[in-house]
C-alpha cells in the first residue's frame, strides 16, 4: 500500500511538473485544451504525459475519446508505432461510439504500415496492416481515404509475393525443385493480382522442364500464354521455351 501511494504521489508530481504547468487546478477541458496546444506544437513527449493523466483523473469525461485518439497521435509522431496501434485499439475496444473511430482505425491500420519490415524479415506486421487496412475499408466504405487503404494493401500485398517469390529462387538455386514448385505455386495462387506472379508462373514452367515434366510444364506455358498475352518480356522467354522443347506443338493461334 505504501510504494502505491509512493507511486501515486510520484505520478502526480510528472503530471504537475511534466512541462513546467501546474495542472492541478485546471479542469478536464481546460487540460485536454493545454495537453493539445503541446501536441499541436509538436511537443509529443510532454503531450503523452499530459494525455496520460487526462485519461487517468477523467476516466468519463466527454474528452476521454479526444484524449485517447491523441494519445495515439503522439506515439505515431513519435515514431513509437507499437504503442501507437495500442491506443487506437484501445479507443476502437472501449469508445466504438466515437467519432474519432474511424480516423483510429486507419491510423492502427498505418501503425502497423509502418511497422512493416524489409520482404526478406518476418511479415507479421505487414499481415496486421493488411487486416486492419481491410477492416477500414469494411467498415468505411465511403471514406475518401478508402482509395489509399487499397493502395497500401496492394504494396503490402506485393511485398508478401516477394518474400514467397524469394524463397521459392532460392530453393531452386538449391535444387529443392518441389519446395520451388510449392512456393512458386503459392505466389501464383495466392499473390496473383502482384508483378510476382507472372514470374512465378515462368519460373514454374522451368523448374517441370528440369523435371523432365513436360505435362505440366505444357499446362503452365497454355495457362500464361491466356493470362498474360501482355507481358513482353515474360512471354519472349516462354516462346524460347517451346521453340527448344516443343518445337512440333501449337499451343496458342496468336503464338
Amino acid at each position: 500500500m505504501r510504494k502505491l501511494l509512493i507511486l501515486l504521489a510520484f505520478g502526480g508530481l510528472l503530471i504537475s511538473c511534466s512541462s513546467g504547468v501546474d495542472t492541478a487546478t485546471m479542469t478536464a477541458d481546460e487540460h485536454y485544451a493545454y495537453a493539445k496546444s503541446l501536441y499541436d506544437d509538436e511537443d509529443y513527449l510532454d503531450a503523452i504525459t499530459e494525455f496520460q493523466a487526462i485519461l487517468l483523473q477523467y476516466p468519463g469525461s466527454k474528452i476521454n475519446d479526444d484524449a485517447q485518439f491523441y494519445l495515439g497521435m503522439s506515439y505515431y509522431n513519435e515514431e513509437q508505432y507499437i504503442l501507437a496501434a495500442y491506443e487506437f485499439s484501445k479507443l476502437i475496444r472501449e469508445i466504438p461510439a466515437s467519432p474519432y473511430v474511424s480516423e483510429a482505425q486507419f491510423m492502427l491500420a498505418n501503425s502497423y504500415y509502418e511497422l512493416s519490415p524489409d520482404y526478406r524479415l518476418d511479415q507479421t506486421y505487414t499481415e496486421k496492416a493488411i487486416k486492419e487496412f481491410q477492416a477500414y475499408i469494411d467498415f468505411f466504405p465511403t471514406s475518401p481515404k478508402v482509395k489509399e487503404a487499397e493502395q497500401k494493401i496492394d504494396e503490402l500485398h506485393n511485398k508478401l509475393a516477394h518474400k514467397e517469390f524469394a524463397t521459392a529462387v532460392l530453393y531452386e538455386k538449391m535444387d529443392y525443385y518441389f519446395a520451388a514448385i510449392e512456393y512458386f505455386t503459392s505466389v501464383i495462387d495466392n499473390y496473383y493480382d502482384t508483378e510476382y506472379a507472372p514470374q512465378a508462373l515462368l519460373k514454374r514452367i522451368e523448374v517441370h522442364l528440369r523435371l523432365h515434366d513436360k505435362k505440366n510444364a505444357k499446362k503452365d506455358i497454355k495457362t500464361f500464354l491466356n493470362r498474360y498475352p501482355d507481358r513482353k518480356d515474360e512471354l519472349e522467354k516462354v516462346k524460347d521455351l517451346i521453340k527448344k522443347n516443343f518445337p512440333d506443338e501449337e499451343f496458342n493461334e496468336n503464338y
